[in-house]
């Protein structure tokens, strides 16, 4: 039976680089360490500090942003690379030796692909992304989609946030420049990313395998990932999908771990779960000692909320970082395909957790709203945009294509002649919107509120 193998896994080269060599002096940061730079200092990071997690547009300074939820992310990430990472040098002990491959280096692999997994969300969160798969499949739509294969309408029908990430990460518009790499990160940063490697075409509704529920990059980035799985030596799957690159288990278990527990004490801390009930349901992932309470000094009970979530995420990590070893064998020979947190031992706990948040929290009143009135604002906008790309003649039309700034568009502001790419490019422009942005250029060009000219 085939299995990947680490030294392949875990490459320092750079994607589509025009030289094989990567920098060979690491003695300040490692090749991994400057993928989490460039994304940190990147402009679609920077945006998500106004994308929702829990709350859209939340009035609190303490309720977390998509910014503080990928920060948070990357660091639960870093400790899992480094728990798994220690271990595998210790059973591989060639990989170090041969390779110069680090503990270090499994904790900025994945502490930089957690940085990154969620800078592909559109405006509202999911609920962005179910509106803009719900304006493609509208009749206001279907005059853009005549000419695209049916592959192509499912990426854009089932608009998915993991491969608009992708996209951002290896695609160069040609507005920007003659590039055609993204932010030219490692391979294995990219794979490591990548929790859901298959196209739109290849999502297996209901399955069991956590790599097959969603697509992880659309047909335009189809040939980027089969060059990333082939360098990489992925193991195929049908209908061009791959197994995971086994340490794309661990950011989804730091994600998994983040929302699970922080968006909780986010809706404790918003009122809409009282303490008492939050306390009933924690307790359980303390795995407290007999005699032994986190919480005794305590006289705050936001403290004593604070406290509990640092040692329940620490007693996750350290819980899926030895169910991913458990697991090390099957998860590189591609049989393994279940969400680590899935297999912890209070998986009871954390499912009733789950649930209470998705009760009072993400189906809290003006969180329904809110997303509601994203709907109208995210199809406002999409049309709006693609009849002025597809009707650009139009004076009308050619005002709102003014407004879409030039790297969306190409060289001299010429609109891509491919249906499938100019449509890719409104929406790129339109899902990366900032929340309040998105509604700010909605309001203002159905003239609700026109702009302060001083």
């Amino acid at each position: 039976m085939p299995h990947m193998q680490w030294e392949r896994l875990i490459s320092k080269k750079r994607f589509d680089a025009q030289t094989p060599q990567h920098a060979t002096d690491e003695t300040v940061r490692g090749e991994f360490q400057r993928d989490y730079d460039r994304l940190v200092f990147s402009t679609p990071f920077r945006r998500l500090q106004n994308k929702t997690q829990v709350m859209p547009m939340p009035e609190s300074d303490f309720v977390h942003n998509r910014l503080t939820h990928s920060l948070e992310t990357s660091c639960v990430g870093r400790s899992l690379g480094r728990l798994v990472g220690k271990t595998i040098l210790e059973r591989h002990p060639a990989i170090q030796e041969a390779y110069h491959i680090l503990e270090s280096d499994f904790g900025d692999m994945v502490a930089a692909a957690c940085l990154a997994h969620d800078i592909g969300n559109p405006p509202f969160g999911h609920s962005g992304e179910d509106a803009i798969s719900a304006f493609f499949k509208g009749p206001e739509a279907a005059p853009f989609l005549k000419n695209l294969n049916p592959a192509q309408v499912a990426d854009l029908q089932s608009f998915e946030g993991n491969a608009a990430g992708f996209r951002i990460l290896t695609h160069t518009h040609p507005g920007q420049s003659n590039g055609s790499c993204g932010m030219r990160l490692t391979y294995s940063t990219l794979a490591t990313f990548t929790k859901y490697p298959r196209p739109s075409d290849a999502v297996v509704k209901g399955s069991k395998n956590a790599s097959e529920k969603k697509y992880g990059f659309f047909q335009a980035e189809q040939a980027h990932f089969n060059k990333i799985a082939q360098e990489l030596g992925m193991l195929p799957k049908v209908n061009n999908a791959y197994h995971r690159h086994p340490l794309a288990f661990l950011v989804e278990a730091a994600d998994d771990i983040c929302y699970r527990i922080i968006d909780f004490e986010d809706g404790c801390r918003l009122g809409l779960i009282p303490f008492e009930q939050a306390k009933e349901l924690l307790r359980p992932l303390l795995n407290e000692e007999p005699g032994k309470v986190h919480s005794t000094v305590f006289h705050d009970w936001r403290e004593q909320l604070g406290l509990w979530r640092a040692v329940i995420i620490n007693n996750l990590v350290y819980e899926c970082a030895q169910i991913f070893l458990d697991n090390e064998s099957e998860i590189l020979s591609g049989q393994f395909d279940q969400s680590l947190i899935n297999l912890v031992q209070n998986k009871a706990a954390l499912d009733q957790i789950k649930k209470v948040s998705i009760d009072k929290i993400y189906r809290n009143r003006p969180v329904l709203e809110i997303e509601a009135a994203g709907f109208e604002v995210l199809g406002g906008l999409l049309e709006a945009f693609l009849n002025a790309a597809f009707h650009d003649q139009d004076s009308r039309h050619r005002k709102y294509l003014d407004l879409v700034p030039d790297q969306f568009l190409g060289p001299q502001r010429q609109l891509p002649q491919d249906d499938y790419e100019r449509i890719l490019n409104i929406t790129d422009f339109i899902s990366g919107l900032t929340d309040s942005t998105a509604i700010s250029l909605y309001r203002r060009i159905k003239g609700i509120e026109l702009p302060k000219m001083y």
